[in-house]
């Protein structure tokens, strides 16, 4: 990610705001605030070089679930909810809206910065700007063309919109056709993180994903679950 990335935090807590900013800038971020969820999705409007979003979800107004919703429909920047809701469906929730990222209250600063930079280079390596050269490396699964040098996907030769996550996981299973990864292989593939807590992180992301490659999700032609064992795609 280039040089002073800008993100957007958004958090009606201005202590917690104040505190992220801090460590923030002092990393070499330029950062955004705004308080609310209405704030927060004019400021994406007139700010384009906003590369990550920081967003706590329990908000007046809109709250972060429905702002996260609404910006899925048409960006795929990175998005970091903030919550002191621990449980794992409280994370299932806010994965199944389309955020990347989920860190409870209260959290270490450390960990924070930690989590956007991985974020940042997930983004960075699928979304960079394209060079004008053809691309080289092109999977073609049924109705689907992954092309990763555009890090784009088409099916029926119309484009579909991915998250840096949702093409990371596609990718890594189209490139290993009939190869069965376990969830945690998933994970560490994807994330670049090693699992240290059972959750279904993975699970809801393949399901998004599913929502979106599949023409039916409920009987899945091309992302495969094997019972016990994981995840395939089909050669």
């Amino acid at each position: 990610m280039e040089d002073n990335a800008s993100i957007l935090v958004v958090d009606d807590d201005k202590e917690i705001a104040d505190l992220v900013e801090i460590y923030l800038v002092n990393d070499g971020y330029q950062v955004l605030k705004a308080a609310d969820g209405e704030t927060c999705l004019r400021t994406l409007a007139e700010h384009p070089e906003v590369r990550m979003l920081i967003l706590d979800i329990m908000m007046p107004g809109i709250d972060g679930l429905e702002v996260c919703r609404t910006i899925r429909k048409t960006s795929n920047i990175p998005i970091l909810l903030l919550s002191a809701k621990a449980e794992d469906m409280d994370k299932i929730v806010g994965f199944g809206t389309g955020a990347d990222d989920y860190l409870t209250k209260p959290f270490h600063p450390l960990e924070l910065l930690a989590r956007v930079k991985s974020q940042m280079r997930r983004y960075q390596n699928l979304y960079v700007e394209e060079t004008g050269k053809e691309a080289q490396d092109e999977i073609h699964i049924q109705n689907l063309v992954i092309n990763k040098e555009a890090h784009s996907v088409k099916k029926d030769g119309k484009e579909i919109s991915l998250t840096p996550i949702e093409f990371g996981i596609l990718y890594l299973l189209a490139s290993n056709p009939d190869r069965v990864f376990s969830t945690d292989e998933i994970f560490e593939g994807v994330w670049n993180e090693k699992v240290y807590e059972v959750n279904n992180t993975v699970m809801v992301h393949i399901r998004r994903l599913r929502e979106k490659i599949e023409d039916n999700s409920r009987s899945p032609k091309i992302l495969k679950t094997v019972w016990g064992v994981g995840y395939k795609i089909e050669g």
